[in-house]
């Protein structure tokens, strides 16, 4: 991994902040370490959720855990307004669509650091739930406080840190498709200004296909906060990965290969420092580095397999480096306008060999940009009324500058009946491949980033008590200046990649919760439609883009029902239903590829958890938790070609050590 460029500046931000002078006053919020309520995700400073003007979710990863979910793509299906793809098997390319955007529109952070490709795309097979607090979903478009690929939303998740005496706990699953998972975590703190979490896990599964389909991930994940003095807080993350899935498909997803397989090491480094050196100025500083090496190695099957394309390896390696400062000017006790500044280095080195009855041929690549950006946010509240507003002005060493925007607001209208709305401008940068291949294809060094428009407003409703909640949100979103492939470009010497195609997406958000006693109900509905407005270069009823057609692989229906009963702290039960309808995709059994109809499946899960003993002084507690998954085993595709897994029964058994 690269991270010698991103240390680097990590003592140069330390000593800088640890220089300013300590206030002799410091406001009574700075003393709390809890962000029970606030959202992170959604505006430079933490907010109320009552506060943010967009549609967010925060699901917390202890209620996953206890449902049986592992992974982060699994937590997010049942979420309104996202679509979760894999393409097959448990550890295949895991593609997450927000609001009808291309998958590569959503911004993945983990703990504040961007962790998608250069480019936007990002492969959520490998994000587990170990040592994970919470995730927090934000619609909408953020590239006003993110940057590039915050196009349709973020999705962030924040690792635990803990307080107070050592605890810790040790799991074992086990079930269907010969999975195992083992992990340990361990959290506290040795005093109030220091707090940490740890776990290492390792998950691994035979997969669903006759042979060659295993997917084995380990994660080592942790975080440590410190507090020096009164006036200042650091975090300091680290995230590392190292995974390889197994693969007997071609491209049409005909089980051929023996030996075919990708893998992908990763790195999250974070350090996020924050200093009051007034009691009215706050300033931040934060230090990311994402580093990844991976591939695919598809060798020859064998001594006689000679004919046609019949070998390829392939290897990616690369970084991005960001360093981001701001400064937070208090006004008043409700209003904060953040200034700040960012800069990033992409690289990336590829390089790849296919071998062929013709001969071997090579192609590799170094690629580097840097970009800068200064920004500007503002956030207020009096009385009922809450508002935001941001801009952040884009300088990219390839492409040049650029502008984007966010505006909202949100009214209390009565207690409990709230109101909001919000707008905003997204961009997408190219990936390195669309700016600069070259061989069978060549790139276009001249791309303009890919652009959205959005708008949102929304009703939120709370009654009984709190234990009725309702929430319905429509949105439309459109999309310019989509980077399209053509074979065959208008000139010889052209590039095959060019700005062309368009897109609008539209859709309503419901969802609602309910909590007797010990029973709780939570629903969701999604509507969504989208049209191609400009096929660009495509023509004819079986391509990509088709001018008045709906886009790939986005359901027009989804909706999720799940139900859970608590008996005390010693018994909990969980059951949901998940429905997703009818979607347009591809077939590529032939050449060209053929339009062809996902059909709609509705999947049924079941779980419980029971405490045989819980922990005390001297004796640790176990838990058994059980989870059936496709419990009513459903035929399906979520990509065309690729089943999906059947029935799977999961038994797990986990250790506690917790003092009373």
């Amino acid at each position: 991994m690269h991270v010698a460029r991103s240390a680097g500046l990590t003592p140069v931000l330390l000593a800088t902040l640890a220089a300013l002078p300590t206030p002799t006053r410091i406001a009574a919020q700075d003393k709390v370490y809890t962000l029970e309520g606030l959202v992170v995700t959604a505006s430079p400073l933490p907010r109320a959720a009552d506060a943010v003007a967009q549609h967010v979710t925060v699901l917390e990863a202890d209620a996953l855990r206890a449902e049986g979910i592992v992974s982060v793509a699994d937590a997010l299906r049942a979420v309104p307004g996202l679509q979760v793809v894999r393409g097959g098997s448990f550890g295949a390319n895991t593609s997450l669509f927000m609001r009808g955007g291309e998958s590569d529109y959503v911004q993945v952070l983990v703990d504040g650091v961007r962790v998608n490709q250069p480019g936007g795309a990002f492969d959520l097979s490998g994000l587990t739930l170990d040592n994970v607090e919470r995730i927090e979903i934000v619609r909408g478009p953020a590239s006003a406080l993110y940057g590039s690929g915050a196009m349709t939303g973020v999705v962030q998740i924040i690792t635990r840190t803990g307080d107070g005496p050592l605890r810790g706990s040790a799991t074992v699953r086990g079930g269907s498709f010969g999975r195992t998972d083992v992990s340990a975590e361990i959290s506290g703190g040795g005093a109030a200004a220091v707090g940490y979490g740890f776990s290492l896990a390792r998950h691994r599964t035979d997969g669903i296909l006759p042979f060659n389909n295993a997917f084995r991930n380990t994660v080592l994940s942790g975080a440590v906060r410190l507090r020096p003095d009164a006036a200042t807080r650091a975090r300091i993350s680290v995230r590392l990965s190292d995974r390889a899935f197994h693969f007997p498909t071609d491209g049409s997803g005909n089980v051929v290969d023996t030996n075919a397989f990708t893998y992908a090491d990763e790195a999250v480094l974070g350090l996020d420092v924050t200093r009051r050196v007034a009691p009215s100025v706050g300033l931040r500083a934060l230090v990311t580095m994402h580093g990844f090496d991976g591939g695919t190695d598809d060798r020859p099957d064998g001594p006689g397999d000679t004919l046609g394309f019949y070998g390829f390896t392939s290897l990616d390696s690369g970084q991005r480096a960001a360093a981001d400062l701001r400064v937070d000017l208090h006004a008043g006790a409700t209003t904060v306008v953040s200034i700040g500044g960012n800069v990033e280095e992409e690289r990336q080195r590829s390089f790849n060999e296919s071998l062929s009855q013709f001969g071997p041929s090579t192609d590799r690549s170094d690629n580097r940009r840097w970009n800068r950006a200064g920004y500007v946010h503002a956030v207020t509240g009096r009385g009922p009324v809450a508002a935001n507003a941001g801009l952040r002005v884009e300088d990219n060493e390839r492409f040049g500058g650029f502008v984007t925007y966010q505006a909202g607001v949100s009214v209390a209208l009565r207690p409990g009946t709230r109101i909001r709305a919000s707008a905003g401008r997204g961009v997408k940068e190219p990936t390195f491949f669309e700016n600069f291949a070259s061989g069978f294809v060549r790139g276009n060094p001249d791309l303009k980033p890919e652009r959205s428009r959005s708008w949102e407003v929304g009703l939120d409703q709370r009654a009984l008590d709190g234990r009725l909640g309702l929430r319905a949100t429509y949105f439309s979103q459109r999309f310019r200046d989509l980077v399209q492939f053509t074979f065959s470009p208008p000139q010889p010497s052209d590039p095959n990649y060019f700005n062309v195609a368009k897109a609008d997406a539209r859709g309503l958000e419901l969802s609602a919760d309910a909590r007797v006693a010990a029973l709780t109900l939570d629903a969701g509905y999604t509507y969504l439609s989208t049209e191609v407005v400009d096929a660009g270069f495509d023509e004819g009823p079986d391509a990509a883009f088709v001018a008045g057609a709906p886009m790939l692989r986005r359901p027009r229906h989804a909706w999720s029902l799940s139900a859970g009963y608590r008996a005390g702290a010693r018994l909990r039960l969980d059951a949901s239903l998940r429905f997703t309808g009818r979607r347009d995709d591809r077939d590529f059994s032939t050449f060209p590829a053929t339009r062809a109809t996902l059909d709609s499946y509705t999947l049924m899960d079941a779980g419980g958890q029971v405490t045989l003993w819980a922990a005390a002084p001297g004796r640790p507690g176990l838990d058994v938790l059980v989870r059936a998954e496709n419990l009513l085993d459903e035929r399906y595709q979520e990509v065309f070609g690729f089943p999906a897994p059947g029935r799977g029964i999961y038994i797990a058994g986990r250790m506690t050590f917790s003092p009373r």
